[in-house]
Parts: structure tokens; sequence; C-alpha cells
């Protein structure tokens, strides 16, 4: 899917630059400063309006998913991407229930306090619109026996959408002299279909400056002060000074727990590339699986675990990248069902070519169930049991692990595990 563009200002130098939505650094071309883009929940854009100097102009939010929609049903897990949009405030019968295409096709600004119109408030939390989505979509299924279904790696942001208020005469009034007030798309300067009550009173509704702005955070590692390293859309940044990973959370960056597996016996070569996943230990409720052996049982495999791995603890091991839904599950899936051995390694190796972190660990969270989902057995009974497991995670560790680089994919040939090169957006040198 296309990301959409975002116009933005240097903190530093005031030069424009512009980024896609995916972006989190920010490099500005004049002054050379390096910044880190970081929003305490979600970002703010705005479309641009072509309205007239004299309308006052007001915006609308919608709230924006792009992501993967898993479903699960008694015989199968479907998966397709999302990108939809729906209103964060209530819509009151005059707005528009979706953006459309608009956050393609324009170029988006970046809402901050140095914007004088009216934003109104979003009323409706983003996680309820999520489950309204879900529902709006799941009209469109014509199965009815889905068990469960799933967001995961959704981009969650608010697009607010310009409107202002204008008396024209309605086309099916007989009378000349009373022209009714009607909601007008400031994007086109076009009327929506129905004209709004006449005791409509935008400034009734709750909303007022925009009181919000992107931090920049500088690119310094916490913990030397050398500059951090990462992908431009990357969500964790490496210190190759003192060998460490940051992320960006509310008072800076946080470091982060990382480790390296050790599959190969032997160094990496410089065709090694080395894929981070999310080692997740969770609580799970409903069903007993804890370790291997538990595991073992659980997927119906025909192999019998090691006696010192038995009491070995279970972890779901996800994808911290994103990719085509059915190759993420399918990953997702068989190494969990391999549980790499602890041959743990408290560092990355010296000059690694490490593939950047796209995925948070809460969204890797979600997709913990879809994941069990697609190796219990027998699924003949995979509906009553899923309905009464919960996972709550409890713990984690950014694990990276090498895959030797072939013409056509990366491979681990421990894992059995290969990554399309066309289904990779970038590779991190």
């Amino acid at each position: 899917m296309a990301n959409f563009l975002i116009e933005h200002q240097c903190p530093q130098c005031g030069a424009p630059a512009l980024l896609e939505d995916t972006d989190r650094i920010f490099a500005c071309e004049y002054c050379r400063v390096k910044s880190y883009l970081f929003a305490t929940d979600y970002f703010r854009y705005a479309l641009p309006h072509a309205a007239n100097p004299d309308k006052e102009i007001f915006f609308f939010p919608y709230w924006h998913f792009r992501g993967m929609r898993f479903s699960c049903y008694p015989d199968r897990t479907d998966y397709r991407f999302t990108d939809l949009s729906c209103p964060a405030a209530d819509a009151v019968g005059c707005f528009p229930l979706s953006l459309g295409l608009r956050s393609r096709t324009l170029k988006l600004r970046s809402v901050s306090p140095h914007l004088s119109s009216r934003f109104l408030f979003p009323t409706l939390p983003a996680q309820q619109a999520i489950r309204i989505a879900q529902a709006r979509s799941d009209l469109f299924l014509s199965d009815d026996s889905l068990i469960f279904s799933s967001f995961v790696g959704e981009n969650i942001s608010m697009i607010y959408a310009p409107f202002y208020i204008d008396r024209l005469q309605d086309s099916a009034d007989l009378s000349p002299l009373t022209p009714h007030p009607y909601l007008i798309d400031a994007v086109l300067n076009e009327a929506l279909p129905c004209a709004v009550p006449d005791d409509f009173d935008v400034s009734r509704m709750p909303g007022g400056s925009p009181n919000w702005q992107i931090r920049f955070l500088p690119m310094l590692c916490p913990n030397c002060g050398s500059d951090l390293k990462g992908e431009r859309n990357a969500l964790a940044l490496y210190c190759k000074n003192c060998d460490s990973m940051w992320q960006a959370r509310q008072n800076g960056f946080e470091k982060l727990p990382v480790a390296c597996l050790l599959n190969f016996g032997e160094e990496a070569g410089t065709d090694t590339l080395y894929f981070p996943f999310w080692r997740i230990k969770a609580d799970i409720s409903g069903i007993e699986l804890n370790c291997c052996e538990d595991m073992v049982r659980i997927a119906n495999l025909p192999r019998v675990v090691k006696k010192n791995r038995n009491a070995a603890e279970f972890y779901f091991w996800i994808p911290s990248f994103t990719l085509r839904p059915q190759m993420f599950l399918n990953i997702a899936r068989n190494i969990t069902l391999f549980q790499p051995p602890e041959k743990l390694k408290s560092s990355l190796p010296r000059d690694a070519r490490c593939y950047p972190v796209t995925l948070p660990i809460t969204e890797a969270a979600e997709s913990a169930k879809i994941c069990l989902a697609g190796f219990m057995k027998p699924r003949k009974n995979l509906s009553e049991r899923l309905r009464g497991i919960e996972i709550r995670p409890r713990k984690f560790l950014l694990v990276y692990a090498p895959f030797r680089e072939t013409h056509h994919e990366f491979v681990n040939a421990e894992f059995h595990i290969g990554v399309s090169k066309l289904m990779l957006a970038g590779v991190s040198h």
C-alpha cells in the first residue's frame, strides 16, 4: 500500500520537507540536523483546503487505520490489508463517513498550534472506532462462522478534514428567497448533498485551537552521547558506540532489551542480514500452554521434545517488521513452533546488517492469538476453545536472528524459513 505524504518544517532552521507518514527520522537537507519524530499517542494531520479567506473554516476529525486484518474461522484464517477511515466524533448525520482516497491524493500538513482554525475534538476513542470499523467490515463477510478477527500492525492516526457553512438555494425549494445552510467541503469548495438544520451551530460542538504538536527528539544516545542510527521508518534506533538499542518514549529515549540469536555456529559473513523478532512471554488463560511440551501436544506435532527442553518456557515469536499478511502469519507460526533454544548473545555482532524494527511490541502482541489459532489441533474444536482463551503479554525481548542472503530471498536454514526480497521495502546496511 502506498503511504501518504506529510509536509513538515525543520525545528532547527524552518526548512520545508516532505515525508511519508511512516517516516520517523527527519534529516534536514539544509542544516543537516537529524531528529526523531515522536507522538505521545498518535500523529495528527490536516487536509489542505481551497476556501476563500473570508470563510470560517473548521476541521472535523477522522480516525485513519492501516494494517493487516486477520479473520479466524473454524477451517481457515483469512488475511488482507485494511485501509479505512471513520469519524472520530459524532457526525450528526451531516459529515461524510469516510475520507475516501484523499489521504493518498493530497499532501497533508502536521497539526500544530500555529494553525488558527477551529478543530473539533474527537469524542470516539480509537479502540471503539476500531471495533466499529471491524463490525462494518464484517458485514461484507458471507460466512457467519467467524470466531474472531484482529487488526495487526495498524498505523493509527487522526486526519482532520476542512469544512465551512454557507447558505445556498435548495434546488427542491420553490421559494427563491429562503436559502438553506449547507456544509461545504473546503477541499473542493462543493456542498455536501443535504442541507444541515437551520439551527446547526458548529460552535456548540466541542473544539478549539489544536493544542498538540510533534516532538522532535535529537538522535543522540542517552548512554554515551553518540549518534543513533536507523532507517527512516525504524521504531528502534541503534548506538554502535555502546552497542545499545533505544525506542522513543514520553520522556525521551528508553533502552530496549535486545539479544542476538546464534544459529550458525560460525561467524556471520557479509551475506548475513539480521531480522528482528519479538520474543513474548505471556500469561494464557483457558488453555495450558506454559512449556514446549504443552505446545507439541496442542499443535499435535509428530515429534518428541528432548528431555532437556520439556520444561523450557513457551514463547511467541512474532516478526518485528511488517510483511504481507500471509507471510507474516506463516513466519510467526513456524518460528513459534520451532521455539529457538536459549542460544542468545546480549549484543549484536559488530558491523552487522540489521533490518529495521517497524512493528511495535503492542501490535505484535495483538497477533499472538491469531498465531495460536494457526497451529492448534484439531481445528474442528477450534471455535469453542478459542473463545475462552485470553493472552496477556508479560515480558518481551527484541531478538535478532541471522538470515543468509541468496539471489531471491533471505534464508534461515535452521528455522526452515525464507523471506522473499520482493516483500521487503528495503534493507538496512
